[in-house]
């Protein structure tokens, strides 16, 4: 099925067409559910929740853009929901310490590595980690961080860089990397 063909079957409500995009689509959205979440239930949740409401709002599609973006930027904010409904995501981010990210090949080593600094990423507390997400990797703003997340946009700028800060520190004890001044080249795909 092409992409037209399983948007045009699921405005109709067409099992088979609804089946396809979920099937083409959750392997990519669990990964971006799984840097959001605690433990891999969670993601799982995160994702039937998310495509529930591509599901009742693919009429608000309006073929601007890439279908895959207008779905993730869906899972990204039901992630969000779904840490502010069950309480996983305070509203002091601050309290903590007052798989798969998209990294151009040149400038990370391996996939292993890719891997390793996802679970680096998930080590971060629940607030360094979803506004570092938020930012470095999905491309949000620090002011839509904020208007997401109810904070400041000076607190998700303070929270990106202790979270940038206390990453490095974790991939440098996980001897992931020796040194980021000697690493800076994949690093500075957070250094936004």
């Amino acid at each position: 099925m092409t992409e037209q063909t399983i948007i045009a079957g699921c405005l109709h409500n067409d099992a088979a067409a609804q089946r396809e995009l979920y099937n083409r689509y959750s392997p990519k959205m669990l990964s971006v559910c799984y840097r959001f979440a605690h433990n891999r239930e969670d993601a799982e949740d995160m994702l039937q929740e998310g495509f529930i409401k591509v599901f009742t709002q693919i009429h608000t599609f309006q073929n601007k853009g890439a279908f895959e973006g207008w779905i993730r930027r869906i899972i990204v904010h039901t992630c969000i929901n779904f840490l502010k409904k069950y309480k996983k995501f305070t509203d002091n981010v601050d309290l903590a310490y007052a798989t798969t990210v998209y990294v151009k090949e040149e400038t990370m080593p391996s996939i292993m590595q890719a891997k390793q600094v996802v679970e680096c990423i998930r080590l971060l507390p629940i607030g360094y980690r979803t506004v570092l997400n938020l930012y470095a990797i999905e491309g949000f703003s620090h002011r839509e961080i904020g208007n997401m997340l109810d904070i400041e946009e000076s607190t998700s700028r303070s929270q990106y860089t202790r979270a940038k800060s206390m990453l490095e520190t974790i991939l440098v004890k996980k001897k992931i990397i020796d040194n980021p001044k000697e690493n800076i080249g994949w690093l500075a795909a957070f250094n936004k």
